[in-house]
């Protein structure tokens, strides 16, 4: 009771309560209530009335500190000072640092205590079936668990953010704590927690105004305080989800996001005014923005613009305060006398002066020296390669290569001495190395990008080792294979006896360094392409020279390199600057640090290294595996280079490594982080110790500031901050700047963080072949804020995001590739990794691979985070630390995971040195093609700008609807067919069974039927006589074994035939009501049997004809298990009956009598049985023969099933009533032969036919491939005028169009395709026939159908939906779009229910299955205005109605219906109307192993369930997939993704999907998922 209470009381402190409306004098409550009369009256304006009641309230408002009263819900802080008083008081989250990255104990606790403010709740489990458990190799699996889900799917939503948000729901319900709130109008999270984490936090300002205290109580009466045990609802409308925490939104429409769900109605002097205030209010609600009564055009608006919400920047944001920097200028680059002029003169000078001097030694995988290269071998092998490249190849007698050609270096990262020997090889022959990695398989992630690179760059020469020449994939001809993307190659071995000595005369060009080309190094961009930067050759020499003076190199000192030696540092220090100063390199490989991670320790203790460099990795690798070693002394060092030091972790790895290793000898200032970036090269380093450099720094940084770009520091304890080192100074002779990240590159201020540039002659040059990109890169012109430029030098960017610290020291906070851009604020990958890592770090993620990148779903970036997880983790550790990781990232982040991936160990793809290649790992959840083992997505949390729910306009009356629409131009929509009134000759038949006699007596031997057999040979015939004679045994049958009475019931259980309609005529006869019944399936009892029965025992049948076959089968043992045998009523069998004739054929005494019962289960799964009169049966053949032109001469072709609807009416009756010839095809041979249909409306030149949709796909499925065999059978459809799907839905264009051209070859014509509708109520509304214009296709917004609007668009402009019109309306049948809820008619451009007025109408329900008193006014309803006379009968299917420029066959323009949708099927979410049939197709579209989908809607959450057709593996890969494209194309959040296997959903015998059914074994749990997933 506690919150309730405090509502309450809150409501009594605040004000608009009745009560508290009482103190004002009674005088001035009776001129309101005049006044609000008057408004609502309309004799008053809406201004006037504002005016008039501010004066009266003007003296009882307290004003508090002379705040004006119209102050506005958003200037909720005073002033300046005091907000930034707020955002200082509460810069982040309270806790710990985010020091030691790696070791993260510390900040392993920060995340801790961020997890600690969750409660352990509950979570839905998503439940997975055995077999995909299986591919995750667990042991140990949790059954799965799907029952919590349904009880609490909504414990997930997030409690709020932040501890703030939690507060409300469990500790203290203190009132000034949500006082305090909302009048700091704190939007960040960050600023809200402080006021909660310490109960009695004080406002902080004292602008405690009317405005804000009613935003309060409207929040607090409108937050349910509970713990969201119901489902989260996604409807939007639900007044559960109050956004305070969030950064502020405002919607386009100008209202702040925060309080979208309540209705804050403000007056004009801006009070607003509580919607509880007082009844009166209420009323008018929706009179208070707007005049008495709209403009008529108001009534017309179309609202479908959906506007997502844009984010608005919160107005409490911190934003930089400082001056603008200061461009950052080096020391300036040392002149020393004996510089070489270009590196290959260096290379010369060591080769022949000091030969002995070691260069690089190699080491094997146990780390022992495998080879040492020398000076001098360095000098003559690359000079025997370069020889050997420049004249001893050639095609055609030409050199194959030529100065400044590229070539591709393939070296594998063991192999140090060759690549060297290749790389100067290369330098010196003038080629242009383009250094690569190994490719291993045809498939390695990234390789096709490397392709298009050396395709760019024009590489046809690849150089390798005699050994990784022998371990790529080969050819069948024993040629190394051409790679995915790849240009043709021809492979060179460099090894020793491929080369030649150059004879003794020739001799390199050494030249001095200029602007050529050197090399080309590659770079993998964000988005995964692959490019080449361009290193000149005096670029490349400055580079080595400010190394060279940075780093203090001398000559023949020691380094190790533990990094890739073909790219980056592990280059630049190792390859290139080591051979200008002579030093000598140990090269430590990739393998050897895999098995021995103490390896490049070791090394720098045995070869007294003076520098090393590594990467933070290689540290953290080291601390894990130190304690064997004793006696190393890490004492020689005077430089430890990081590498990466520019990675934010780097910085606890660097700390932690210190902490360990300062016993061994590792002084503390030696370690020096350095930034760096492949366009730039290096950036910034710390200086080692001798050269007298300012300490290092370390700055510990707020995040939230950090996200919106902003340096703010923070104190260590707090759990959301960012600790970073320094990298040290600029390098020499460089100029350095920060410009802002978007936009025009114009210098930041200094407490803000930008893009670093740098300007110096050592950085790359551009980007090979791509001139666009280069010149945004490598030519760009920082400008100062008056936008002068601040140099005549061009920068290069290095997408390095940081600024410059005090001292001149350059801190980095994050690279460009990891930026993601979330509502406004920067959040950076690294950091979101560095939280889940800490979670739990190596208890659950497979060696701490974690990829973190965004995508654009829905006009926003949305995080996913994929990891590996350990082979040996349980489902329920996944789904823990799951759930731990998103707390975690929402507590220091503040920002939601879209989508949380976990897929087994080594299965994501990998960088060439063993990282995450994120760029691929990206593709693949794109594609689908991830494969995880457990996924959880929380669209719910982080998808904030989905358009606002739509509120229903105040319902406009019909009258002003008909009034406006005539006003505004629009014509009511409302359509008919041809007159009937001209009769024909048999028209004067009412009683079918007269017309059958009259035809035996006229035409005794014309042919009436032909059934087909699967062979597609003629198994039965009857001609008039014959059908006639059948059927007057099967009438004596009834009355003398039946002994039935007139009027009696009889069901007919036959199989699609002639039995069937000589019975149904025999009943007629006798004077019983017939009712076709599918008979049960054999094979299928269990399910089909229960049907016959409920249809039997509902249609009150005294007997039923079938078979002797079908006769055993109902009385079965089989039979017995489903259903209660002894119940059935008598059952004849009509095989062998007596041939007697009738003493008499019963005669109705009215055409209104009951002729048959129609019965048949609608797609929402409701057995519903109608009632066809005499004259309604008549009426619907006679519409049927004048639509379709039928005489005797004519032959059609029916392919349907005979039991219900339109195929029984076609199949039993229009062949009598007309005389023409039908050849009957059941769908059920098409299975074992699916040309059937198709054959015999070619053997028999059909002009007319008709078929199901199901009949359509069989034979687009089965005969698609087949065209060319079914010519060769002289298959030939060029005979065929009309084909008629007959259906009860909207047109399905897809299939349609699809069998239209697959058959085209076998002569069918484009123009005969066409769709009928029909339902429950008049079985037959539109049918294409043989006359009148083609049917025509419009493309709808589908956006405006939502809400009920039809709006027609271009084909192809996006969001549009193809229409097909259901064919034309039959004679005799009137149709009108009426309004759903009023009644009323509609205009042309409003979607509408379709009613129908027509002599075929049913007459009425024979009892609904289970509602009996369903829907009277179905057959019988009039319009609440305009004609109020016509019946009409509700069809229960929306659509609309268009009049086309075409002319029908009267010469009158023709009317064209449009179905949409089932009235029944439709899903209400968000106030807005969706069709199932649209998600679902954008579903089936997402990926290729949906193979069908159907949606249904639960607890208002929307479930999608997929049928997977491939491998279960794929199953979790479709979550995500689904879950976008629905939020992308719908604006709608998926609740639940079902993958099931083909053939789950079930299907009706038209084909339609029975969606309710699958809702109902979703609920029952009966549907075997192979996985569940609950998006959150």
């Amino acid at each position: 009771m506690a919150e309730r209470n405090s509502t309450g009381l809150l409501m009594m402190m605040l004000e608009p309560t009745p009560a508290a409306a009482m103190t004002l004098p009674a005088e001035v409550r009776e001129k309101l209530a005049e006044l609000e009369l008057e408004l609502s009256e309309g004799d008053i304006t809406q201004k006037g009335y504002e005016k008039k009641r501010g004066k009266l309230l003007a003296p009882y408002i307290p004003q508090t500190q002379g705040v004006d009263p119209s102050l506005q819900v958003d200037n909720r802080v005073q002033s300046s000072q005091a907000a930034q008083a707020v955002s200082k008081q509460h810069k982040t989250r309270a806790a710990n640092s985010r020091d030691e990255r790696f070791r993260s104990d510390l900040h392993t606790e920060a995340v801790q205590a961020a997890l600690a403010k969750y409660k352990e709740r509950k979570m839905p489990m998503p439940s997975k079936r055995r077999s995909v458990l299986v591919q995750s190799s667990v042991e140990a699996c949790t059954p799965p668990d799907t029952s919590s889900a349904s009880e609490d799917e909504g414990s997930l939503r997030r409690q709020g953010r932040t501890a703030a948000s939690s507060t409300p729901y469990q500790a203290h319900p203190s009132v000034e704590h949500w006082f305090n709130r909302v009048i700091q109008g704190s939007s960040t999270s960050s600023s809200a927690s402080s006021t909660s984490s310490h109960p009695g936090g004080r406002p902080h300002s004292t602008a405690t105004t009317a405005a804000a205290a009613t935003v309060l109580a409207d929040l607090m009466a409108h937050t349910q305080l509970d713990n969201h045990s119901a489902p989260p609802d996604v409807t939007g409308l639900s007044e559960r989800s109050v956004h305070v925490e969030r950064p502020q939104m405002t919607s386009v429409r100008g209202v702040p996001r925060g309080y979208n769900h309540t209705s804050v109605l403000e007056t004009a002097d801006g009070v607003p005014v509580n919607s509880r205030v007082s009844s009166k209010i209420q009323q008018l609600l929706n009179t208070l923005k707007r005049p008495k009564r709209p403009p008529l055009r108001e009534f017309f608006l179309d609202d479908f613009e959906e506007l997502l919400d844009v984010q608005q920047p919160d107005p409490n944001q911190p934003k930089p305060e400082g001056t603008q920097m200061c461009p950052l200028d080096g020391e300036p680059l040392g002149v020393v006398t004996n510089w070489p002029p270009s590196l290959l003169a260096s290379l010369q000078r060591w080769g022949t002066t000091q030969p002995k001097s070691p260069c690089l030694t190699a080491l094997d995988n146990a780390g022992k020296p495998v080879y040492t290269l020398t000076y001098g071998k360095l000098w003559t092998r690359s000079l025997k390669l370069a020889y050997t490249l420049l004249n001893k190849l050639s095609s055609r007698n030409e050199p194959l290569l030529r100065p400044g050609d590229r070539v591709a270096l393939v070296f594998p990262n063991n192999d140090p001495v060759m690549f060297m020997v290749a790389f100067y090889g290369c330098l010196l022959a003038e080629l242009v190395p383009v250094p690569i990695e190994v490719p291993l398989t045809r498939k390695d992630a990234g390789s096709q990008q490397i392709g298009f690179l050396l395709g760019s760059c024009g590489v046809t020469l690849a150089l390798t080792t005699d050994a990784c020449q022998k371990g790529l994939p080969k050819a069948q001809t024993g040629e190394v294979a051409t790679f995915k993307g790849w240009p043709r190659l021809l492979w060179f071995v460099t090894d020793g006896k491929h080369v030649v000595k150059p004879p003794k005369d020739w001799h390199p060009s050494i030249r001095d360094a200029s602007n050529e080309i050197a090399y080309i190094e590659y770079k993998t961009s964000k988005e995964g392409s692959t490019m080449g930067i361009t290193v000149s050759h005096s670029a490349m020499l400055a580079h080595c020279h400010a190394l060279t003076q940075a780093c203090g190199y001398t000559e023949a000192e020691t380094i190790t390199n533990v990094l890739d030696f073909k790219r980056d540092a592990g280059l630049w220090h190792g390859v290139l600057t080591s051979v200008m100063n002579r030093m000598h390199v140990i090269s430590i490989p990739y393998s050897l640090m895999k098995v021995n991670p103490l390896s490049w320790i070791q090394k720098v203790h045995t070869y007294k290294a003076r520098v090393a460099v590594v990467k933070s990795r290689d540290m953290h690798w080291s601390l894990l595996a130190q304690r064997d070693q004793r006696d190393i002394s890490l004492s020689s060092l005077r430089m430890l280079i990081v590498a990466d030091g520019a990675n934010p972790w780097s910085i606890s790895s660097c700390d932690a490594f210190l902490n360990v290793f300062q016993s061994r000898g590792l002084r503390a200032e030696v370690i020096c982080p350095c930034a760096s970036s492949a366009e730039a090269m290096t950036v910034a380093i710390r200086r080692p110790p001798e050269m007298g450099v300012p300490p290092p720094g370390k700055a510990v940084l707020s995040m939230s500031g950090l996200s919106y770009g902003v340096i703010r520091v923070d104190t260590e304890e707090k759990l959301s901050v960012l600790t970073v080192q320094d990298v040290g100074q600029v390098m020499p002779g460089a100029l350095v700047c920060v410009v802002r990240v978007d936009g025009t590159p114009s210098l930041c201020q200094t407490d803000e963080v930008g893009e670093i540039c740098v300007s110096s002659g050592t950085t790359g040059t551009s980007y090979f072949g791509l001139p666009g990109m280069t010149k945004n890169v490598f030519e760009t012109i920082p400008v100062t804020a008056s936008g002068t430029p601040i140099s005549d030098r061009p920068f290069t960017r290095t997408s390095l995001l940081g600024f410059v610290g005090p001292d001149n020291l350059v801190f980095v906070v994050g690279k460009m590739d990891g930026l993601m851009v979330v509502s406004g604020r920067r959040h950076n990958a690294d950091d979101v990794v560095a939280t889940a890592l800490a979670v739990e770090p190596m208890k659950f993620v497979y060696r701490g691979r974690i990829a973190v990148f965004s995508v654009s779903v829905l006009h926003d970036e949305r995080i996913v985070v994929v990891a590996e997880q350990r082979p040996d983790a349980s489902e329920e550790d996944s789904f823990q630390w799951m759930s731990r990781v998103l707390q975690a990232i929402d507590s220091i982040h503040q920002v939601g995971v879209y989508c949380l991936a976990l897929v087994p160990a080594n299965t994501l793809p990998k960088a060439p040195l063993g990282g995450i290649h994120i760029s691929e790992t990206k593709q693949r959840f794109l594609e689908g093609a991830l494969h995880p083992c457990n996924v959880l997505m929380c669209p719910h949390t982080c998808v904030t700008n989905l358009p606002k729910p739509r509120q229903k306009q105040p319902e406009v009356g019909p009258a002003s609807m008909i009034v406006g629409n005539l006003v505004a131009g629009k014509r009511i929509a409302q359509a008919c067919g041809r007159d009937v009134t001209q009769l024909e000759d048999n028209d004067q038949f009412l009683y079918m069974q007269d017309v059958l006699q009259w035809r035996a007596q006229a035409t005794p031997d014309h042919p009436l039927f032909l059934l087909l057999n699967a062979k597609g040979t003629v198994a039965s015939t009857a001609s008039c006589l014959q059908l006639h004679k059948r059927a007057e045994r099967v009438a004596v049958a009834l009355m003398e074994k039946g002994r039935l009475n007139t009027g009696d019931h009889v069901a007919l259980v036959y199989p699609p035939g002639i039995d069937l309609i000589a019975t149904f005529y025999g009943c007629l006869y006798a004077g019983c009501v017939p009712v076709t019944v599918r008979p049960p399936h054999s094979q299928n009892l269990a399910t089909t049997l229960p049907t016959v029965k409920m249809i039997v025992e509902v249609s009150k049948s005294v007997c039923i004809l079938t078979t002797q076959a079908i006769m055993k089968l109902l009385k079965s043992k089989e039979a017995a298990a489903a259903v209660d045998v002894k119940s059935w009523p008598t059952v004849l069998d009509t095989d062998d009956l007596p041939r007697k004739r009738p003493g008499q054929i019963y005669k109705p005494p009215t055409p209104e009598m009951l002729a048959y019962l129609d019965f048949s289960v609608s797609t929402t799964g409701i057995l519903a049985g109608v009632k066809m009169s005499h004259a309604a049966t008549s009426a619907l053949c006679r519409s049927i023969k004048l639509q379709c032109e039928l005489y005797p001469s004519r032959q059609i072709a029916i392919c349907l099933d005979p039991y219900c609807g339109l195929g029984f009416a076609l199949w039993c009756l229009c062949s009598v009533y007309s005389g023409h010839q039908s050849i009957l095809v059941p769908p059920l041979e098409l299975e074992s032969n699916v040309s059937l249909w198709l054959a015999a409306v070619s053997q028999y030149k059909v002009r007319v036919t008709f078929c199901s949709y199901s009949v359509m796909e069989m034979c687009t499925k089965g005969l698609g491939s087949q065209t060319e065999a079914l010519k060769m059978r002289n298959i030939n459809l060029s005979c065929v005028r009309t084909c008629m799907v007959v259906a009860e839905e909207r047109p399905r264009i897809a299939l349609t169009q699809s069998f239209s051209k697959i058959f085209k070859d076998l002569g069918l014509s484009a123009r005969a395709v066409s769709t009928t509708f029909g339902c429950r109520v008049n079985v037959a509304i539109c049918l294409q026939g043989t006359a009148g214009p083609d049917p025509t296709t419009v493309y709808l917004d589908m956006r405006a159908l939502r809400h009920d609007r039809v709006r027609l668009v271009e084909r192809g402009s996006p969001h549009s939906l193809p229409l097909m019109e259901s064919g034309k309306i039959l004679p005799g049948v009137k149709v009108i779009i009426a309004n759903t809820e009023t009644k009323g008619p509609l205009g042309d451009s409003h979607l509408g229910e379709i009613w129908v007025s027509s002599p075929h109408n049913a007459t009425g329900y024979y009892t609904v299955y289970g509602e009996e008193a369903l829907h009277a006014d179905h057959f019988s309803t009039r319009l609440s205005f305009g004609d109020t006379q016509t019946v009409w009968a509700r069809t229960g299917y929306l659509g609309f109605l268009r009049r086309t420029e075409l002319t029908d066959a009267c010469g009158e323009r023709h009317d064209a219906l449009y179905v949409v949708g089932s009235l029944d099927e439709t899903l209400e979410l968000r106030g807005m109307r969706y069709h199932p049939i649209d998600i679902e197709t954008s579903v089936i579209r997402s990926h290729k192993s949906i193979a069908e989908c159907a949606v249904f809607t639960w607890t208002n959450l929307l479930v999608v369930v997929v049928e997977l057709e491939g491998s279960e593996q794929e199953a979790l890969d479709l979550v995500a997939l689904v879950t976008n494209v629905v939020l992308e194309e719908h604006y709608l959040i998926v609740g639940v993704v079902v993958v099931v296997d083909p053939g789950v959903i079930p299907i009706n015998s038209r084909g339609e999907k029975q969606r309710m059914h699958l809702r109902d074994g979703f609920l029952a749990d009966q549907l075997d998922p192979i996985y569940v997933a609950y998006n959150m």
